[in-house]
């Protein structure tokens, strides 16, 4: 999952140009100072990702050190077998900051070759507490200071991060990539005797706010029975959300916890589904809504970040956030309308915004500008 809107976006672009990715890991169970360089067979790019072993030291400023010490090499390793297969880049292409946009600045410095940066983090939205550091903001700033180009998913993250200082007078949002292939709408409805209605997450509570969500359906089950609520995700509050559906009595009888699904089951799924249902405390673009709008499946999600970009009332219903009483509502408008919402409209939105040819497009585009202007 580390990297998935990344490796999206690689592929998109691949349509237009030569690309290799080298994605650089942390292994926590490897051995101290122990690299691992892997080349996967990849038809649309050429891909390296090197591993490097976590310092077991139990002081954490020495073990950053020697961590950050480690990432670079592991950085240096990968890139040099990249330079090797194709020679010198034209342009480097950051995806989340600040580590590897350090190096991409240094390499600019250095070799002239310039550089572009994709950001998808929450963590610059406000109220979230995990941008800070004197030392990394300046860096940051640093670095999207002398980017050739900034490219953020949604229109509010890029506010986002100007109000941070984090000023580049060559913005871009370019949201993320749906295989619009594989996501597709059905050809026939699910077969459901109950109306099947479906959230996916990562199950990050304090993030996905699943516990309010839980027990605004134990609300609605109290109200009427004609629905069913399909959970699909997995991650590290999975257990304590499943403990709290058996608590309220929703487990089985209207609530059903599926695990992980990827690929064609999750696609399934949303194929299936009446419309989808996101109540988070804060996000950019979660991927699960331009999946959704690719199977023409409406959806209902609390305003929050970038997301009130694209909802509206072709393609879904907004609520405020922590609202339960307001979800409570949206849920039983969207039992009774959902049905009503123009599925070829809401699929045709989402090839004209997320698929890989548009956005493939879109990045190239900026890359011939930066290259035009080197």
């Amino acid at each position: 999952m580390p990297g998935l809107f990344i490796r999206r976006h690689a592929f998109a672009v691949s349509g237009f140009c030569k690309v290799a990715v080298l994605y650089v890991h942390k292994d926590q169970k490897s051995d101290a100072g122990h690299y691992e360089i892997q080349h996967t067979d990849e038809p649309a790019f050429f891909e390296i990702r090197a591993y490097y072993g976590a310092s077991k030291l139990p002081f954490r400023f020495m073990a950053s050190f020697i961590n950050a010490y480690r990432f670079f090499i592991a950085h240096r390793k990968g890139f040099q077998i990249i330079r090797k297969e194709f020679g010198k880049p034209d342009l480097l292409h950051v995806n989340v900051l600040t580590r590897i946009g350090c190096l991409a600045l240094i390499y600019r410095i250095f070799s002239g070759v310039p550089y572009v940066i994709t950001e998808h983090w929450t963590r610059y939205l406000p109220g979230m507490q995990s941008y800070k550091g004197w030392f990394r903001k300046q860096l940051t700033k640093l670095v999207v200071k002398h980017a050739s180009a900034v490219m953020p998913v949604t229109l509010n993250l890029q506010l986002a991060m100007q109000k941070h200082g984090l000023n580049n007078a060559n913005y871009h949002v370019i949201p993320n990539v749906v295989d619009t292939r594989l996501f597709t709408p059905a050809e026939d409805a699910g077969n459901f005797s109950r109306k099947m209605f479906l959230h996916v997450s990562c199950f990050d509570d304090n993030q996905k706010n699943i516990s309010g969500m839980l027990r605004v359906l134990k609300a609605l089950s109290e109200k009427r029975q004609d629905w069913l609520c399909t959970m699909a995700g997995d991650g590290k509050d999975l257990q304590k959300m499943l403990a709290y559906a058996e608590q309220l009595r929703l487990k089985d009888a209207f609530v059903i916890f599926t695990g992980l699904k990827e690929n064609q089951e999750l696609a399934s799924l949303m194929q299936q589904a009446l419309f989808q249902v996101l109540f988070s405390r804060y996000e950019n673009l979660p991927v699960v809504i331009p999946e959704s709008f690719a199977c023409g499946v409406p959806f209902l999600s609390s305003d929050v970040g970038g997301i009130a970009e694209h909802i509206n009332e072709e393609t879904g219903m907004l609520v405020k956030s922590e609202d339960e009483t307001a979800l409570l509502a949206g849920l039983e408008y969207m039992l009774d309308h959902a049905a009503k919402f123009d599925r070829h409209t809401i699929r045709q939105y989402a090839v004209d915004h997320f698929s890989r040819e548009v956005i493939g497009k879109q990045i190239n585009s900026v890359y011939k500008q930066v290259l035009q202007q080197k």
